[in-house]
């Protein structure tokens, strides 16, 4: 805590100074803050998940499931979930083409059919999308990637695209509940269990997705 006699809280200008820096730094903050966020449609309530992006005043949702279908929960269907959004002035764009996590080459896959995103990252298709959000992102616009993970840290929007952004010094803000987010940096802390993601030798952990696709 400051001090009141050595910061001279009495004297009014002192006072008026003190105030500009909070706000200053305030500003300041709110500037670097990310405007870009991410959410997993799971097994939500379209109700629930519109809910939550409105909590963040979310003009965007960019679509990055390379699929952009779901059997068990029809009502995130592309040509549905575009209406929905619709309704609520909340702009729907499919990029599943360049950052969704089950790309058609298939030189982005291991032998045991894992998507392998070390690979993905180099991919001019990738290069291209993640620079779509770079972009968005110096233009202050308040966007969510939007997969079909309801668990970030089990999701390429953070394993992949959170990783990388974060090279841009763009820290995603995953959306885990109505007004309620993670920054990449815990995500990927809790998806690591703690554990550095870069070894004593500067090689970072190879990250791939959960599950076989080949």
């Amino acid at each position: 805590m400051r001090n009141d006699k050595v910061f001279g809280k009495s004297n009014p200008l002192v006072l008026k100074r003190l105030r500009i820096i909070d706000d200053i730094i305030s500003y300041l903050w709110v500037m670097h803050r990310s405007t870009i966020y991410s959410i997993g449609h799971g097994s939500k309530k379209v109700e629930d998940f519109v809910n939550e992006l409105k909590s963040f005043e979310i003009l965007f949702l960019l679509d990055i499931r390379s699929k952009p279908y779901s059997k068990w929960n029809p009502q995130f269907n592309q040509e549905v979930l575009e209406q929905t959004l619709k309704e609520h002035n909340i702009t729907y764009v499919f990029v599943g083409d360049s950052l969704g996590g089950l790309p058609k080459d298939r030189s982005c896959y291991d032998y045991n059919g894992k998507v392998i995103y070390d690979i993905i990252k180099e991919k001019q298709f990738f290069k291209d999308g993640l620079e779509r959000l770079i972009t968005a992102n110096s233009k202050r616009v308040n966007l969510a990637i939007m997969c079909s993970e309801a668990k970030p840290e089990e999701c390429h929007r953070s394993k992949l695209i959170g990783q990388e952004l974060l090279k841009e010094d763009i820290s995603v803000n995953h959306i885990v509940s109505y007004n309620k987010t993670k920054p990449q940096e815990t995500v990927m802390n809790e998806f690591n269990k703690g554990k550095a993601l870069i070894d004593l030798f500067g090689e970072e952990t190879d990250l791939t997705s959960r599950k076989s696709y080949q």
